[in-house]
């Protein structure tokens, strides 16, 4: 198994974390105002994507546009750990293309959805935990149950004190099909679209041929993306009674139905354009990150061997 790779999915992600996480603040917010409420009957502090920016930055501060930053980190470099170092180990293994050699976009589907359901999955307390932070602002603008956690490691004691080990995998459950949905497609739509353009000798630049490749995996991505991702949002940030049951849904099933039966298919698609404009750039980054480091690796064995 070459680790590399793994270790070069995780670094990859840093980058692009630092500069798209204030948008998936943005997300979060929007996803969570107005929960099982019926639209139209609720007030509304984030109207949209760039007014809830200047309304963030007013009332809580500029700095708060990278709440929740270091969990997010983390989460991401596990995620992409796993996401990229299979799906990249799948490849060069020959797993991904069909008979001719070409990138097949099925299997290329399945090596990027198993490397993301495992990633995200383990990932997950991490992915809470920031989701939590995020949601946390000043009275006048705060939406969701607001946990009031101090910090990362205050979090995870927080939740380990009141809900033990399985409070810390709270909403699990919902991360593995939003995983399967977005690293399948991301991935597969990546590989095929590189592939796609060089083939055709549309694109010749490497470079320009990643970044183009990570802006139709992204967008592709971000269509199928937002469902799951709200269920999953409201599961992370709902608060739990003395049985240590949550205060508003069962799980991952009862969630998507409540949503759907009082807030329509709108709830399921809160915070769709932050999500797009997020999604874009930070896939793309994270994409050409990847790719270039790659490179790098691949020269650096390269000129040790000569």
């Amino acid at each position: 198994m070459n680790y590399t790779n793994y270790i070069a999915g995780g670094l990859a992600s840093v980058g692009a974390t630092i500069f798209t996480n204030p948008l998936d603040v943005i997300k979060t917010r929007i996803q969570l105002q107005g929960e099982l409420t019926a639209r139209g009957t609720y007030v509304k502090p984030y109207r949209g994507t760039l007014q809830a920016f200047l309304t963030v930055a007013e009332k809580d501060g500029v700095l708060a546009l990278q709440k929740g930053l270091v969990p997010a980190i983390c989460f991401q470099f596990i995620l992409n750990f796993f996401r990229l170092g299979t799906f990249s180990t799948a490849g060069e293994r020959g797993w991904c293309t069909d008979q001719q050699g070409r990138p097949s976009f099925l299997r290329g589907m399945f090596w990027g959805a198993a490397g993301g359901a495992l990633g995200s999955y383990i990932s997950s307390p991490f992915s809470l935990v920031k989701t939590r932070m995020q949601a946390q602002a000043v009275e006048s603008i705060a939406v969701g149950h607001q946990h009031n956690h101090a910090g990362m490691m205050n979090a995870f004691r927080d939740i380990y004190s009141t809900d033990g080990v399985k409070g810390l995998w709270r909403g699990a459950v919902a991360v593995i099909p939003k995983a399967i949905l977005a690293s399948g497609i991301q991935l597969a739509t990546f590989t095929t679209t590189k592939d796609f353009l060089k083939h055709n000798n549309l694109v010749t630049n490497p470079t320009f041929n990643s970044f183009i490749g990570g802006f139709v995996a992204g967008t592709a991505m971000s269509l199928a993306l937002t469902p799951p991702e709200v269920i999953l949002t409201r599961l992370y940030n709902q608060g739990i009674n003395e049985k240590g049951q949550g205060l508003y849904y069962r799980g991952m099933i009862d969630c998507l139905w409540k949503i759907w039966s009082v807030e329509g298919i709108h709830g399921l698609y809160k915070g769709f354009w932050p999500s797009y404009i997020r999604v874009g750039p930070h896939s793309t980054l994270v994409l050409v990150f990847y790719d270039k480091i790659i490179a790098a690796k691949d020269r650096f064995w390269n000129d040790n061997e000569k």
